[in-house]
């Protein structure tokens, strides 16, 4: 699989949807580095799943430049020349933000992101994994990370309902939607090989409408 036009893939959706097993799968293919959110080296996150208005500010505000910092790899001038795979966007912490916060803090969190947002390379492909909030449950049910027991269907929907609206609207990168509950390319070697010629259509669409055909 040609992946020149692709040296950067970032992968988003809701918890539970796949994301790092995807990721990881695509970087294996196509000699990628990973790069992988890393919630458990958060320590407000296990106290906001208990209590989450008591501490979503500091919770979301480590998330930021956590990521921030492993974003930057990308940008590394040494490394512009190597591929990499992420199983996460920078704007996710603007909509995991919107479910938390409110009045002055949620104000705050956001002045800051949108100083921070420009700092972050763009992503040349970004896939965008779907799956119902029963279907998300299912599978947070079968990873058995504890403090993820809290979790609840409806705040799955909102939060999906937060991703399909952003994406709606998302123009900076070209972007393949997965409904992964018919298609789980994350295990499944057939459903990978469809994604992956998927990418390759988009891949020789873009190069079409770049020469202005």
């Amino acid at each position: 699989m040609e992946l020149e036009s692709y040296r950067y893939i970032a992968i988003e959706g809701p918890i539970g949807v796949g994301k790092t097993s995807l990721a990881a799968r695509l970087a294996t293919l196509f000699g990628a580095q990973a790069i992988f959110e890393q919630p458990t080296a958060n320590p407000f996150l296990e106290a906001f799943y208990r209590d989450a208005p008591r501490h979503a500010f500091q919770t979301q505000t480590f998330f930021l430049l956590q990521r921030m910092a492993q974003l930057q790899a990308p940008l590394d001038p040494a490394l512009l020349a190597e591929r990499f795979v992420a199983d996460f966007m920078l704007e996710k912490n603007v909509l995991f933000s919107q479910l938390t916060l409110a009045g002055d803090e949620l104000q705050l969190y956001q002045e800051l992101h949108a100083r921070l947002r420009p700092q972050v390379r763009l992503p040349d492909l970004v896939i965008y994994l779907q799956a119902p909030p029963e279907t998300l449950l299912e599978r947070i049910a079968q990873r058995g990370i504890g403090m993820e027991e809290a979790i609840s269907a409806d705040y799955l929907q909102r939060l999906s309902e937060r991703y399909s609206d952003f994406f709606y609207h998302y123009d900076e990168a070209p972007v393949l939607t997965v409904n992964t509950e018919h298609l789980d390319p994350a295990h499944s070697d057939a459903d990978l090989q469809v994604l992956l010629q998927h990418i390759e259509t988009m891949r020789g669409m873009r190069a079409f409408l770049n020469q202005g055909g």
